[in-house]
């Protein structure tokens, strides 16, 4: 089962990937920038950390006065969520594709999930839950791998189908097999306008040049055709 694969990568490469995200070229110089530009002031704010890894974003909004709750399917990751953030914040392991019965309704100003969408096949679930949570007008952070970018890297034979692909990360140290789903643009944009969200703004993103320095060659390829997408939803 890809669920129990997934969550087995990512129990083994949470030391490395805690230790190395500080400065991992397409997390720290191009997911984190990027999707975090499109947070609003969080100071005094709610914010549900949603697959929250080692606890990396939530520990950049620790620091700016908000309020943040996390959770992830990895144990391990929460582990390191922990160590980072000390005695801030709440952290504690959840599945991505499981209801927050744990949480009340309108509870949040603000959900974000960074790069962890692919590794469920159906969000409808969870972006009903992300809506449930989150207060009136409350806001939806996502960032999600480019479905263009996906049908070209796992040489896709029909776009217009959601499927299992996998890959290798070798960028944490030993190399792991990665499972996760590609799905068309129409399936990342779909489960967000019927379950009662309106996109307000999108991101085609462009690396900083910090990557650069570290990764010239991806840095190129970046500047020239998005990896990764990222979307804020408003909440009806």
């Amino acid at each position: 089962m890809n669920k129990l694969k997934i969550k087995a990568a990512y129990n083994e490469l949470a030391e490395s990937y805690s230790r190395l995200i500080e400065h991992k070229p397409h997390n720290a110089y191009y997911d984190r920038p990027n999707t975090l530009s499109l947070l609003e002031d969080v100071n005094n704010k709610s914010v549900l950390d949603a697959a929250c890894g080692p606890g990396k974003y939530a520990e950049i909004l620790l620091s700016k006065n908000a309020h943040v709750t996390g959770f992830d399917f990895s144990s391990e990751m929460i582990k390191f969520a922990k160590e980072r953030n000390q005695s801030k914040g709440k952290f504690f392991v959840h599945d991505l594709s499981s209801p927050l019965t744990m949480i009340d309704d309108k509870s949040f100003d603000f959900v974000l999930c960074a790069l962890a969408l692919h590794y469920i096949e159906d969000w409808n679930l969870t972006i009903k839950e992300f809506h449930r949570v989150l207060k009136t007008k409350g806001q939806l952070i996502i960032s999600i791998e480019h479905p263009f970018f996906e049908y070209n890297y796992y040489e896709s034979k029909d776009y217009f189908k959601t499927e299992p692909v996998k890959c290798i990360w070798s960028g944490f140290g030993k190399p792991i097999e990665i499972n996760s789903h590609r799905r068309p643009l129409h399936d990342c944009i779909s489960p967000l306008t019927k379950n009662g969200f309106y996109i307000d703004k999108l991101i085609e993103p462009k690396p900083l040049k910090e990557f650069e320095k570290l990764d010239q060659k991806h840095y190129e390829e970046l500047i020239e055709f998005p990896a990764f997408m990222c979307l804020r939803a408003v909440k009806k």
